[in-house]
C-alpha cells in the first residue's frame, strides 16, 4: 500500500507520516519545504515540490493507493487580514488535486479539513458532526468549501472521500507563527520574559488536543472511515485561556519563570467557546485519545524551555 502525505513534512503531517510508515505503509511526502522541518523516517520518501502544479502531483501520485491532504498556505488569524489571499492560495491547488486523484484512480482520500473553525458559533457542546456549519472566518469558509468540492467529487465521479476536523493541536515542534497555537505562543512568552494577552476576561473555551493523538485519529479515519463520512478528532474537554496557563503555572513556577499575562478586549471573530464530539470516530475505529492534559503540557514545556537553552 503507497500513500502520499501532502504536507507531510509539516506540524502535524510528520507525526501522521511516521505513522503510517511504522504500519508497514509506502510514504512519499509531497511538500513545499526545501526540505522537512523534522527527522522524516528513512524510508520515507521527500518530493520538495508545489502541489498546485500539476506536472508534480501527477509525477508524485504515480502508483499512489492513498492521500492524506494536510496542506493549507494560511491561518485563522492571517485568513482576516487578506481573505482573498486565503482563497486563491487554498481552493483552486485542492481542487485539482482532487481532479487528478481521480484520473489517478486512489482507494481512498482523506482531506484534513478544520474543527476549530467550520461549525462557527456553537449552539450546544460538544459539537458532534451534523452540527450546522456556519464559520465565521475566511480560513473557516474555506476549509468548508474544500469539504463541499470534495463531497461533489465523490457523488459526481465516485472519488472515495473521507474528511476529518481536528481539534486545536499543540505539541513539542509547534511553531510559535502566525497567531496559532495558544499554548506554545504562551510557553515561548514566558521562558523569554515576554508579555502576552489574553483575549477577554478568561479567554476562549477550546478543546486543546496533543498532535500525537490527532495524528492517530487521522489514521484511524484512514484505515476505517466510511466513505464519503466526515469524523471529528478531539479530547471532548474544553478549557479557557485562563485554565490553560493555570496547567502551565506549576512548571513555570518550579523552573523560576513568571508569566506576565495581560488581558485584552475580546475579538469578534473569535467564537466563545469549540469543543468537539468524537464519538463517531471512535464507534468506526476504536480510536481514543492517549495523552493526558497535564502531563502533555509538561512535554511542551519541557521542550519550549530546552529550545530556549539551546
Amino acid at each position: 500500500m503507497k500513500c502520499c502525505v501532502i504536507g507531510g513534512a509539516g506540524f502535524i503531517g510528520t507525526h501522521v507520516t511516521r505513522l503510517l510508515a511504522e504500519s508497514g505503509r509506502d510514504v512519499v511526502v509531497l511538500d513545499n519545504r526545501g526540505q522537512p522541518g523534522t527527522q522524516l523516517p528513512a524510508r520515507v520518501g521527500f518530493v520538495s515540490g508545489d502541489y498546485g502544479d500539476r506536472s508534480v502531483v501527477e509525477q508524485v501520485l504515480d502508483g499512489v493507493d492513498e492521500i492524506i491532504h494536510l496542506a493549507y498556505a494560511t491561518v485563522p488569524q492571517t485568513s482576516f487580514e487578506d481573505p482573498i489571499h486565503d482563497l486563491l492560495s487554498n481552493l483552486p491547488e485542492t481542487v485539482q488535486l482532487l481532479q487528478v486523484a481521480g484520473e489517478v484512480g486512489v482507494s481512498k482520500f482523506l482531506l484534513v479539513s478544520s474543527g476549530g473553525t467550520v461549525y462557527g458559533v456553537a449552539s450546544s457542546l460538544p459539537i458532534r458532526e451534523d452540527h450546522p456549519t456556519n464559520p465565521i472566518s475566511p480560513y473557516g469558509i474555506t476549509k468548508l468549501t474544500l469539504e463541499k468540492y470534495a463531497d461533489m467529487f465523490w457523488a459526481v465521479s465516485g472519488l472515495p472521500i473521507v474528511v476529518v476536523r481536528p481539534a486545536n493541536a499543540y505539541g513539542e515542534e509547534q511553531r510559535v507563527v502566525g497567531g496559532q497555537g495558544f499554548i506554545a505562543a504562551a510557553m515561548h512568552s514566558i521562558v523569554r520574559g515576554e508579555e502576552f494577552g489574553v483575549f477577554g476576561p478568561e479567554g476562549t473555551v477550546r478543546d486543546y488536543i496533543h498532535v500525537s493523538d490527532i495524528a492517530s485519529g487521522i489514521v484511524a479515519a484512514l484505515d476505517h472511515g466510511e466513505i464519503g463520512s466526515t469524523y471529528n478528532i478531539g479530547s471532548g474537554r474544553g478549557r479557557n485561556n485562563l485554565e490553560v496557563l493555570s496547567e502551565i503555572q506549576p512548571f513555570a513556577s518550579r523552573d523560576g519563570f513568571r508569566m506576565l499575562m495581560r488581558t485584552l478586549p475580546g475579538r469578534r471573530f473569535d467564537v466563545p467557546a469549540n469543543v468537539l464530539d468524537s464519538r463517531k470516530l471512535t464507534a468506526v475505529s476504536g480510536w481514543q485519545p492517549k495523552v493526558d492534559f497535564t502531563s502533555g503540557i509538561e512535554r511542551v514545556w519541557n521542550a519550549a524551555l530546552g529550545n530556549r537553552r539551546g
